[in-house]
């Protein structure tokens, strides 16, 4: 692929951006919509090759792939009269909006493939979840952090609910400080502590050897500080409440 283009050039737009041109080598030249102008604007003075548009349309008409990342609450009035060709291939990453609904949307017998990046794909660290399976969108993203090709949109939903879970981990981090602030400790200290202790985990998560529960079991003691805190709060109740609030959002996700 050598000419991207895409429509809605918000946190995500400006992630992949980051992504692709950061990396060594050749980079696709890259068409922006001027939706989010500021951020188009800033990517365009930052990077070679990344061009903000008059409109969708020329987005549109000039890539190859074309990657639609408006609020899915706008897309109606965002895409509205897009010409999108048959020779061109659309990326959907709206949450929510499945690709029957992009394709009525804008009557285009284009490939349709839906996707999940994440802010992360701008280091290049990120899993990509893709439904269905294309070879220029898994090239895409293999270039960012690596492509999840999945069967159907049913598979794709869960995997659509598990990122929602996404800010309720910093909440958590949140929680950790504010109660260590209520002990006593000054917030920047307790920040920079909590802050630490879990970017450990997140480098111990690179360790593809040992299962999740594995990685618990290892990081606990029997009767340890560490087992009792998740055999007393995360228990059966608050595991089950977790598993319940996924199967209404994949039920809401899947309407």
């Amino acid at each position: 692929m050598k000419r991207l283009g895409i429509i809605g050039v918000g946190e995500i737009g400006r992630a992949l951006v980051t992504g692709l041109k950061e990396e060594a080598g050749e980079t696709p030249e890259v068409f922006l919509s001027p939706r989010g102008a500021r951020t188009a604007a800033e990517l365009s003075e930052r990077y070679d090759r990344v061009r903000v548009c008059a409109d969708n349309q020329e987005v549109a008409d000039r890539s190859e792939v074309v990657i639609i990342a408006v609020r899915a609450q706008a897309r109606s009035e965002a895409l509205a009269g897009l010409r999108i060709d048959a020779d061109k291939v659309v990326v959907n990453v709206m949450a929510g909006v499945g690709n029957d609904d992009l394709r009525q949307l804008l009557a285009t017998d284009a490939p349709l493939v839906r996707a999940i990046p994440l802010p992360a794909v701008r280091d290049r660290r990120s899993v990509t979840v893709t439904c269905p399976r294309h070879p220029a969108v898994d090239s895409l993203f293999d270039r960012l952090g690596g492509t999840l090709p999945v069967a159907d949109e049913a598979e794709f939903d869960v995997f659509s609910a598990l990122t929602a879970t996404l800010t309720t981990h910093y909440a958590y981090l949140a929680t950790l400080t504010s109660w260590a602030t209520g002990h006593g400790i000054a917030r920047d200290d307790a920040d920079r502590y909590v802050r630490s202790l879990f970017q450990a985990v997140g480098r111990t998560l690179g360790d593809e050897s040992r299962s999740l529960p594995q990685l618990a079991a290892h990081h606990e003691t029997p009767g340890g500080i560490n087992e009792r805190v998740r055999s007393t709060w995360f228990d059966a109740a608050n595991s089950g409440a977790l598993g319940k609030t996924l199967d209404g959002l994949l039920a809401d996700l899947r309407e």
